[in-house]
């Protein structure tokens, strides 16, 4: 293996339509290899620390290199040919029965990439691809600014929407303080209705007294100055005298 070498990290993995774009680089230099979604997706799982479900492929063979007490040393892209890159993967084996061996295979750049990061191995780039491949440092600047931009858009979105609810409670609770407008309307008709029977009930007990008055003096007109009832006791006692 050809040891002059350039090392690189894993600085994004965007998605596109059905695919992704894996940037590799450092402060020097930044160029793009294109993967498929499954394995872009595991990249960028493994990057981000997500927890899975159930083991992917990726973590079933750095499992099976484990319990065999191997594990991924290094990542070399060591060609490319036009858009097709070629990478090495390194791998070391120690265990009780065997001594120390390392292993170099023919792998997929997106595999060992996958590998590499699942485990923390370092990715190096061979100089003559290095030299090959183009420049993309100042796009990967232009599209994190764009997803900050959207990200802190959507952030400010959320925060209006939070604010309108937030005012949409404080009038309910606005109403359930003061009541509502068309309510009290409705309480003064119910009121004056009610005003109204009172006052009917009012008017019909005072045409009852008067009509008690009435009584009384036609009463007074058939008895005469009579009165009640002590004067007809005075009136018997009179005529036994």
């Amino acid at each position: 293996m050809n040891r002059d070498v350039v090392e690189a990290q894993v600085r994004a993995v965007l998605p596109l339509e059905g695919s992704f774009a894996v940037f590799l680089g450092n402060a020097e230099k930044t160029f793009v290899i294109y993967v498929d979604e499954s394995v872009g997706t595991a990249i960028s799982m493994f990057m981000r620390g997500v927890p899975k479900e159930r083991p992917l492929t990726h973590d079933l063979l750095g499992h099976m290199l484990k319990a065999f007490g191997g594990k991924v040393e290094r990542v070399v892209i060591n060609d490319v040919h036009g858009s097709i890159f070629h990478a090495r993967l390194i791998l070391s084996a120690e265990n009780e029965l065997h001594a120390r061996k390392v292993i170099e295979l023919d792998a997929r750049p997106s595999d060992s990439i996958a590998m590499a990061t699942q485990t923390g191995a370092p990715i190096f780039v061979a100089q003559k691809v290095w030299d090959e491949v183009q420049d993309m440092s100042e796009a990967l600047v232009e599209i994190e600014k764009r997803t900050a931009a959207e990200a802190a858009a959507a952030a400010l979105e959320e925060s209006g929407d939070d604010d309108m609810d937030d005012e949409g409670e404080d009038d309910d609770d606005e109403d359930d303080l003061f009541g509502d407008d068309d309510d009290d309307d409705e309480d003064d008709i119910v009121d004056e209705e009610g005003d109204e029977e009172l006052f009917a009930d009012l008017d019909a007990l005072e045409d009852e007294d008067e009509d008690e008055d009435d009584d009384e003096e036609d009463d007074e007109d058939i008895f005469g100055g009579f009165g009640g009832k002590d004067d007809d006791d005075e009136g018997e006692e009179w005529k036994k005298g």
